[in-house]
C-alpha cells in the first residue's frame, strides 16, 4: 500500500493512522528505511521518528546521526523532509545528541531558506531544535 500511496497526503494518512498503530511497525521500519524508492524510504524514516520520540530504547542515534549526515544533502526532497524530521526530533528529545544534531543541520544547511509564515518555527533543524527545547524549559 505505501508503493500505491504516492500523493503525499494519502501516504501521510497511512503511514501516522495505520502503519504506525500496527504491530508490524518496527519490521516495516526496518524493511522500509533502507528501500531504494525515495518515497518508501520516507516512510521508514517516519517511522525511525516516531521511535526516536517515543521509544528511542534499542536504536543507535548516534548511527541514525551517521547516515542523516553522510545521506540528507542530497536525497530527494520527500526523503531530506523525513531525514530532517528525524534530525529535529533526535536533537529535540535527546540532549547529549543535541550539539552534534544542531552542527550536521548547520553544515548541511537542508531546508535552511524553507519559507516560513512569520510566528511559525522554521524546518531549518538548528533554529527547530533551539525553540523547541526553548518552549520546553519556559514550561
Amino acid at each position: 500500500m505505501v508503493r500505491a500511496a504516492r500523493a503525499l497526503k494519502v501516504h501521510d494518512w497511512l503511514v501516522n493512522y495505520v502503519v504506525k498503530k500496527s504491530p508490524h511497525s518496527e519490521e516495516l521500519r526496518l524493511a522500509w528505511s533502507a528501500d531504494p524508492d525515495p518515497v518508501v524510504a520516507s516512510a521508514g524514516w517516519a517511522l525511525t521518528t516516531e521511535r526516536v520520540a517515543k521509544q528511542p530504547g534499542g536504536l543507535d542515534l548516534a548511527g541514525l546521526l551517521d547516515v542523516i549526515e553522510a545521506e540528507m544533502k542530497d536525497a530527494p526532497d520527500r526523503l531530506q523532509w523525513a531525514m530532517n524530521n528525524c534530525l529535529a526530533r533526535i536533537g529535540i528529545e535527546h540532549a547529549e545528541h543535541r550539539a552534534r544534531a544542531i552542527d550536521i543541520g548547520e553544515r548541511l544547511e537542508v531546508l535552511k531558506d524553507y519559507p516560513t509564515p512569520p510566528n511559525c518555527t522554521s524546518p531549518f533543524a538548528p533554529i527547530w531544535i533551539t525553540e523547541m527545547v526553548r518552549r520546553q524549559h519556559d514550561k
